[in-house]
């Protein structure tokens, strides 16, 4: 699909919980990217590091220099037309996944967001906390409502951790990986060219296998949404 049809696009990712959009980024502007990522100082807390995975939690947070750059032209159009004009940022996270990754993702939903701090409320929970980062998952009306956009800095195919979907998945809820009928259920996977950007519904079944061709998957991965959370709490990386 392609930045002149974003319609299409957007009737895509409502039927099926996923879309894939090349050339959003040019060479430059990645090569751009790529080169602020290759200045920061990665002893920071939240950054994670191991021989198959390199991550950045809160990753605008940690890295505002690079705002500039992921939110060109194309992507605040993209998310006009697709989310609305009313999303705002509500996480972010960058995945580098080496040429000798042997990490494996198993499928499974995004059920948990990012929030300022740990209260009993309805319909919330469980809880998780990592570093003093608060994750819960919340009412299935806010999941529902959540777009992720995943850059590719990288050409990303099966080979090299491209990710796995079961389309149609996002529109049933709460779908335990362990009860996938493969005889209804298929399986796609989401190539995405260097400088293009993969759509998805959190609540889409996916996964990703090893990589097996020595080649880098580095992805930006950002959630948007349009709900404030009810009381006195907030989203955790809220930014407009």
């Amino acid at each position: 699909m392609s930045l002149t049809n974003l319609s299409h696009s957007k009737s895509h990712i409502e039927k099926y919980g996923f879309s894939v959009i090349n050339e959003v980024f040019a060479e430059a502007e990645v090569a751009q990217i790529i080169n602020v990522l290759d200045t920061i100082d990665t002893s920071k807390e939240n950054f994670r590091k191991s021989g198959d995975l390199f991550a950045i939690r809160q990753f605008l947070k940690e890295v505002p220099e690079i705002k500039n750059l992921i939110f060109n032209d194309n992507i605040q159009n993209l998310i006009k037309e697709i989310f609305g004009d009313r999303y705002f940022v509500v996480k972010s996270i960058y995945f580098d996944k080496p040429e000798t990754s042997n990490w494996y993702v198993a499928y499974h939903q995004d059920l948990t967001i990012s929030v300022d701090k740990k209260l009993e409320l309805p319909n919330f929970g469980p809880w998780t906390t990592k570093q003093n980062q608060f994750a819960v998952q919340p009412p299935l009306s806010i999941l529902e409502n959540i777009y992720t956009i995943r850059i590719h800095l990288d050409d990303t195919d099966e080979h090299n951790g491209a990710l796995k979907v079961v389309p149609d998945s996002h529109a049933k809820g709460i779908y335990r990986p362990e009860t996938i009928d493969w005889n209804i259920e298929t399986e796609e996977v989401c190539k995405v060219e260097r400088g293009g950007v993969m759509l998805m519904k959190p609540l889409t079944l996916h996964g990703s296998n090893r990589t097996t061709n020595g080649k880098k998957r580095r992805v930006i991965h950002i959630e948007f949404s349009d709900m404030e959370l009810p009381e006195v709490l907030q989203w955790a990386e809220r930014m407009n």
